[in-house]
Parts: structure tokens; C-alpha cells; sequence
């Protein structure tokens, strides 16, 4: 069997505490494990509410944050030991696109300069014609043309066509995997469908693999293979997208696609939710079960340690639960 191109390893942040941190530790993410392989591409997505460790996670993968513990390979060697040289093939490779590109934009630079910067970082064309066919292609893919917008600057562009730049200028690059926190949260329907089919187009006909980073289980479902749902900072669940979302096994994520309200008038949504402080096991026992004070079937023991993944049948889906542990009494 091929080797993953990517391999998450047991990687945990923790941030404050220590000897000059009264506070315990947050753990804003523990244990995570993951294997993104090169072939076939896939959308591996990777959804939770806010404060589920899932930027934490892109983050640490994109190299931009060092994990308290565990590791990250990519084709096998881990990305804080890498060279300079296996880390700008790296930096080429694995590319990212942000909820709000409007941040990452420098506003004094024109869209020219933003795929300039790549050309000459990476040595994409030897002639100013080559460069200026390779920004042509990667505008057209995203439905943009470059006598329209490389002149201008990222204010003078709306939010949908500052996000589609972005994911050009990843694709100019023909990266093996793209980092995906949010790309289309911050857009409105008709975009967040084109941009989603660029997404599938960029999979099946480029071979590329998606990392999306999501809390919007319908574009996950919609899009995605295999399907990753943390709940702070823990491995919920895991599996097929379709598995998941049509027959959850953990109960956090039974709760959490029962609270997607149906499209029926007659059915009234409760508006108001009691719940508990979210970070209450982070804090007081960040050993057992995140999940303890919401979930209606918690034990004794699930006080005394956080489940492992569990598989559920025979397939790849597993739930960090103790009702599926197969050494329990019945």
C-alpha cells in the first residue's frame, strides 16, 4: 500500500499554564491523528463548532504554529526538521486558501503583484509572455479574466472575487494538496456554489486533494469523502461524509445534526438552548470524556478517561465513544 502524503501524528496544542501561567493549560487540540494520500484525490473535511481546535490544526499543518507534541510528515519527513529546500517544495506543495483573503492582501499592491510574487518565488515562467499565460489560466479556471482585475487593488475587488484570486493563485502552483479554512463562509450562495465546483474541478480533473475546514455541515456533505469532526479539540467521529452525516454514532454528533432545523413550517425549532460552559472538561479533568455534562448516556468511567476511536463495523468509521468499546458489558 502507498505511503500517505501527508501523516498527522498524535499532534496536541496546548497554550498558557506552565510556571509563570497560574491557569491550567488549554488543550486546543489533543491526539489527532490523520492520513491524507496522494492518489486518489480527496476532500478530507475537517468540521466542528468554533473553538474545536480546527484552525489550530490548519495552522500547525501550514507550519505557521509548532505543536506541543506529536508530529506532521509530509512524504515522510516532519515539517519543523525540513531543509530549506524540502521546505519551499513544501511551501509549493501544499498551499492554502483563508476564510477572508482580505487579510492576507498587502492593500498598497495591486492583484499583479500578488501573482508576480509567486512566479519569481518559484520560477513558474522564464519569459514575462509565459508568466502572463500561466496567470491567465489559473484566472480562467476561477472564472476571472486579467484585464479586468490584475490592475486593480484587493479593495477595489467584491469578497467572492478576492477569494477566487486566491484560489488561483494556489492553483497556479499545481499544488498536491490545498489547506482550505472556511473558503466560503464569507460569500454569498450563488459564489459559495461556484467556488465549491471549482473545488470539485480541481480534485477530479487536476488530481488535487482538499484539507476543507468547515462548520457548515451541508457544503461538507455536499463536497466531501471522508469527514473528521472535532469537538474541543478532540477526535469526535470519523469516517465516509455520507456515514456521518446519515448515521452518526458519537452523541455529540447525533446532537449536532439533529439541531439542523428541517424545512417544515409545521415543525416548530426550539430557540432556546440550555447548555452548560463549553470549556468546563477542558479545564476542570482534560482527561475523560469533553462530552460528559451534555451527553445523555454518560458513565462512571467516561469521568476517568477521553474513549479512543472505536470502530463502529467494518469500514472505516470510528466514534470516540464507550458504548462502541467491544469489551464492554452488554
Amino acid at each position: 500500500m502507498a505511503e500517505p502524503i501527508l501523516q498527522i501524528k498524535s499532534a496536541t496544542k496546548t497554550f498558557g499554564g506552565g510556571f509563570l501561567d497560574p491557569n491550567p493549560p488549554l488543550v486546543a487540540l489533543k491526539d489527532f491523528n490523520l492520513d491524507i494520500y496522494e492518489e486518489p484525490a480527496r476532500i478530507t473535511t475537517i468540521a466542528g463548532e468554533s473553538g474545536s481546535g480546527k484552525t489550530t490544526l490548519a495552522n500547525a499543518i501550514l507550519g505557521f504554529l509548532p505543536l506541543t507534541s506529536g508530529q506532521i510528515l509530509y512524504k515522510g519527513i516532519d515539517i519543523y526538521s525540513m531543509n530549506r529546500q524540502q521546505r519551499l517544495a513544501y511551501r509549493k506543495e501544499v498551499q492554502a486558501i483563508f476564510q477572508d483573503p482580505y487579510e492576507v492582501y498587502n492593500p498598497f499592491w495591486r492583484v499583479q503583484h500578488i501573482f508576480d510574487l509567486v512566479v519569481r518565488r518559484f520560477g513558474l515562467a522564464q519569459t514575462k509572455q509565459e508568466a502572463r499565460d500561466a496567470v491567465e489560466d489559473a484566472l480562467n479556471l476561477v472564472g476571472l479574466r486579467g484585464d479586468e482585475i490584475l490592475e486593480k487593488h484587493p479593495h477595489q475587488l467584491s469578497g467572492g472575487q478576492r477569494q477566487r484570486v486566491m484560489v488561483a493563485r494556489a492553483y497556479m502552483l499545481r499544488p498536491r494538496l490545498i489547506v482550505a479554512d472556511e473558503p466560503v463562509s464569507a460569500v454569498d450562495a450563488s459564489l459559495r456554489a461556484m467556488i465549491l465546483d471549482i473545488m470539485l474541478r480541481l480534485r477530479d480533473e487536476h488530481r488535487i486533494s482538499f484539507l476543507y475546514i468547515t462548520h457548515d455541515l451541508s457544503t461538507a456533505y455536499q463536497i466531501g469523502d471522508e469527514m473528521v469532526i472535532l469537538f474541543q479539540g478532540i477526535t469526535a467521529e470519523m469516517g465516509q461524509t455520507t456515514q456521518i452525516v446519515e448515521n452518526p454514532k458519537h452523541p455529540y454528533v447525533q446532537e449536532l445534526i439533529a439541531s439542523i432545523p428541517a424545512p417544515n413550517p409545521r415543525r416548530k425549532w426550539a430557540t432556546e438552548i440550555k447548555l452548560p460552559p463549553e470549556d468546563v472538561m477542558r479545564f476542570g479533568n482534560p482527561n475523560s470524556c469533553r462530552f460528559y455534562p451534555r451527553c445523555p448516556h454518560r458513565m462512571e468511567h467516561c469521568l476517568n478517561a477521553q474513549p479512543p476511536l472505536y470502530k463502529i463495523d467494518t469500514t472505516d468509521h470510528e466514534a470516540a465513544c464507550f458504548l462502541y468499546d467491544p469489551q464492554a458489558s452488554r
